[in-house]
Protein backbone atom coordinates (compact mmCIF):
# COMPACT_ATOMS: atom_id res chain seq x y z
CA UNK A 1 0.00 0.00 0.00
CA UNK A 2 1.66 3.91 -1.20
CA UNK A 3 2.39 5.69 1.89
CA UNK A 4 -0.32 8.58 1.93
CA UNK A 5 0.64 11.94 0.70
CA UNK A 6 1.24 14.67 3.72
CA UNK A 7 1.22 18.03 3.30
CA UNK A 8 3.94 20.62 4.70
CA UNK A 9 1.86 21.43 7.82
CA UNK A 10 1.02 17.63 8.38
CA UNK A 11 4.46 17.42 8.21
CA UNK A 12 5.62 19.57 10.59
CA UNK A 13 2.90 18.02 13.15
CA UNK A 14 3.67 14.48 12.77
CA UNK A 15 7.50 15.45 13.65
CA UNK A 16 5.78 16.39 16.55
CA UNK A 17 3.95 13.18 17.16
CA UNK A 18 7.46 11.02 15.89
CA UNK A 19 9.04 12.15 18.67
CA UNK A 20 6.21 12.32 21.58
CA UNK A 21 4.00 9.08 20.41
CA UNK A 22 2.47 7.18 22.11
CA UNK A 23 0.54 10.55 22.97
CA UNK A 24 -2.90 11.45 24.36
CA UNK A 25 -4.20 14.27 22.29
CA UNK A 26 -4.63 17.01 24.56
CA UNK A 27 -0.88 16.73 25.14
CA UNK A 28 -0.57 16.50 21.55
CA UNK A 29 -2.72 19.67 21.15
CA UNK A 30 -0.84 21.66 23.78
CA UNK A 31 2.77 20.68 21.71
CA UNK A 32 1.10 22.44 18.59
CA UNK A 33 0.25 25.20 20.25
CA UNK A 34 3.71 25.54 22.16
CA UNK A 35 5.35 24.51 18.79
CA UNK A 36 3.43 25.56 15.98
CA UNK A 37 0.95 28.02 17.81
CA UNK A 38 -2.12 25.95 16.39
CA UNK A 39 -5.60 26.00 17.95
CA UNK A 40 -6.63 23.22 19.89
CA UNK A 41 -9.37 23.41 17.31
CA UNK A 42 -6.46 22.76 14.18
CA UNK A 43 -5.19 20.16 15.80
CA UNK A 44 -8.09 18.46 16.25
CA UNK A 45 -8.96 18.47 12.73
CA UNK A 46 -5.40 17.71 11.68
CA UNK A 47 -5.91 14.40 13.95
CA UNK A 48 -8.88 13.80 12.30
CA UNK A 49 -7.73 14.44 8.79
CA UNK A 50 -4.53 12.29 8.81
CA UNK A 51 -6.25 9.55 11.09
CA UNK A 52 -8.61 9.26 8.07
CA UNK A 53 -6.02 9.27 5.69
CA UNK A 54 -4.46 6.30 7.49
CA UNK A 55 -1.63 8.15 8.74
CA UNK A 56 -2.28 7.57 12.04
CA UNK A 57 -4.75 6.04 14.96
CA UNK A 58 -6.18 7.92 17.57
CA UNK A 59 -7.80 5.16 19.98
CA UNK A 60 -9.08 6.11 23.47
CA UNK A 61 -7.56 9.63 23.02
CA UNK A 62 -3.92 8.11 22.57
CA UNK A 63 -2.79 9.23 19.27
CA UNK A 64 0.37 6.92 17.27
CA UNK A 65 1.23 6.99 14.47
CA UNK A 66 1.01 4.30 11.45
CA UNK A 67 3.51 5.35 9.05
CA UNK A 68 7.20 6.60 9.88
CA UNK A 69 8.90 9.58 8.99
CA UNK A 70 11.41 7.23 6.90
CA UNK A 71 8.78 5.86 5.01
CA UNK A 72 6.86 9.45 4.47
CA UNK A 73 10.68 10.75 3.68
CA UNK A 74 11.08 7.98 1.16
CA UNK A 75 7.45 8.57 -0.16
CA UNK A 76 7.92 12.60 -0.90
CA UNK A 77 11.49 11.49 -2.20
CA UNK A 78 10.20 9.61 -4.75
CA UNK A 79 7.75 11.88 -5.86
CA UNK A 80 10.22 14.75 -6.00
CA UNK A 81 12.51 12.38 -8.24
CA UNK A 82 9.49 11.26 -10.46
CA UNK A 83 8.11 14.83 -11.09
CA UNK A 84 11.58 16.81 -11.37
CA UNK A 85 13.78 14.27 -12.46
CA UNK A 86 11.80 11.98 -14.79
CA UNK A 87 12.35 9.59 -12.42
CA UNK A 88 15.93 9.00 -12.83
CA UNK A 89 18.12 8.79 -9.89
CA UNK A 90 21.41 9.91 -11.48
CA UNK A 91 19.83 13.13 -12.89
CA UNK A 92 18.58 13.42 -9.28
CA UNK A 93 22.13 13.16 -7.74
CA UNK A 94 23.94 15.01 -10.45
CA UNK A 95 21.27 17.98 -9.70
CA UNK A 96 22.11 17.68 -6.55
CA UNK A 97 26.07 17.21 -6.19
CA UNK A 98 26.24 20.56 -8.57
CA UNK A 99 23.93 22.40 -5.76
CA UNK A 100 25.58 21.39 -2.95
CA UNK A 101 29.58 20.86 -2.30
CA UNK A 102 29.72 17.51 -0.99
CA UNK A 103 32.85 16.83 1.59
CA UNK A 104 34.96 13.72 1.32
CA UNK A 105 33.21 11.87 3.73
CA UNK A 106 30.32 12.48 2.57
CA UNK A 107 30.98 11.48 -0.92
CA UNK A 108 32.61 8.14 0.83
CA UNK A 109 29.23 7.67 2.45
CA UNK A 110 27.55 7.94 -1.01
CA UNK A 111 29.10 5.17 -2.44
CA UNK A 112 29.11 3.05 0.22
CA UNK A 113 25.19 3.24 0.43
CA UNK A 114 25.26 2.94 -3.83
CA UNK A 115 27.81 -0.18 -3.12
CA UNK A 116 25.24 -1.76 -0.40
Amino acid sequence: MPTPKIFESEYRFCLILWEHEPIKSSDLARLCKEKLDWSKTTTYTVIKRLSDRGVLKNENTIVTSLVSKEEVQLSELDELMEKKFEGSLPAFIAAFGKRQALSPEEITEIQRIIEG
